[in-house]
């Protein structure tokens, strides 16, 4: 699918302010309403584009790790069958240089994490080893990442309306409203009118319900991408290790690269680990020599190409890394 100027202008719009009403976006973008209806509609049909669910307040109030997971001979599809339908693995991804799989794992705090690894993941059948580093601090992730389609002016625009975005002073969601948050992860963009007809309820009480969650800051919202759609379609995921003196700046320097879609600091030999995006496969030397250059004290430990990704953030994809529209609900986002 060919997509225009026009798409990649919507698609940058709702990566900013991914609820944005269809009357901001179509008044900042200078297009129908309409026209941006049925332009998203297309997009999210073709699985190309859509807007996910995920863990609210930048990852602070949940647990997240990433994890190795060798296979043994001929295992790793069950093994990939397996990880892909639990709740707790939000991204499954398919790796290269030494390992089968790399898990994303989030959770509500680190007990359950030391359920999923020592007691579900170590007893799966096909799994040989499992090696984890969990998260000290997620510096960046990818809602941060955009695709530069915009004029500065809309950019801008789409900026105010997601600060305007629900904020209230948290706390905690009843289980009752555990219908409505399966709905928000399955459709980023439903509205109160939306979900009120899938759940069969009165439209008030949705709405009211619908702020109660937004505003708990249990959830926050991103729009992806297939890897076709953003032109930076080889993933790669990189460990480093850098001295405490010098890690805030090497984090600074980092969050520079418009390639960087994920950083964090994690336990283990090596303290930081980022996915990164580019172009081809040959822009991953040519990072590997601006990183030599500008943060010589930055020692990078291991790369490794990301192969296929059937699983991004719940979302189910196919091969060619589009949605299939099934989702897995991650289980971070359920009241407990």
């Amino acid at each position: 699918m060919q997509l225009d100027e026009r798409d990649l202008q919507l698609l940058h719009a709702l990566q900013i302010a991914p609820r944005v009403t269809w009357t901001d976006a179509a008044r900042i973008l200078r297009a129908g309403r309409s026209s941006l209806v049925a332009r998203w509609t297309r997009l999210r049909s073709a699985g190309l584009a859509w807007v996910s669910a995920q863990p609210g307040a930048g990852y602070r109030d949940v647990t997240l790790s990433l994890v190795e997971v060798d296979c043994l001979p001929g295992k790793r599809p069950d093994v990939l069958r397996a990880v892909c339908r639990d709740p707790r693995v939000v991204t499954v991804e398919e790796s290269t240089r030494g390992r089968d799989l790399l898990l994303t794992v989030i959770t509500h705090d680190l007990p359950e994490l030391t359920v999923f690894l020592l007691d579900h993941l170590e007893s799966l059948p096909g799994v040989a080893r499992q090696r984890s580093h969990v998260a000290t601090r997620v510096h960046r992730h990818g809602s941060h990442w955009r695709l530069d389609a915009l004029e500065p002016a809309q950019e801008a625009a789409f900026e105010r309306i997601a600060r305007r975005a629900p904020k209230g002073p948290g706390g905690r969601v009843p289980a009752a409203l555990t219908p409505l948050i399966q709905a928000l992860a399955q459709d980023g963009r439903a509205s109160a009118a939306d979900l009120a007809r899938a759940l069969g309820q009165n439209p008030a009480t949705t709405r009211r319900q619908l702020q109660r969650v937004l505003r708990s800051g249990l959830l926050s919202f991103r729009c992806e991408l297939a890897a076709e759609v953003s032109g930076w379609s080889v993933s790669s995921t990189w460990t480093a290790r850098v001295e405490a003196a010098d890690h805030d700046r090497a984090v600074t320097a980092l969050a520079s690269l418009p390639e960087l879609r994920m950083c964090i600091s994690t336990t283990g030999e090596t303290n930081l680990a980022m996915t990164i995006w580019t172009r081809s496969v040959g822009d991953i030397q040519r990072i590997e020599l601006l990183l030599g250059a500008r943060l010589p004290f930055l020692r990078l430990r291991d790369n490794a190409i990301n192969l296929r990704t059937p699983k991004r953030m719940g979302c189910m994809l196919d091969a060619t890394g589009r949605s299939t529209g099934r989702v897995i609900v991650p289980s971070a986002l359920l009241p407990r």
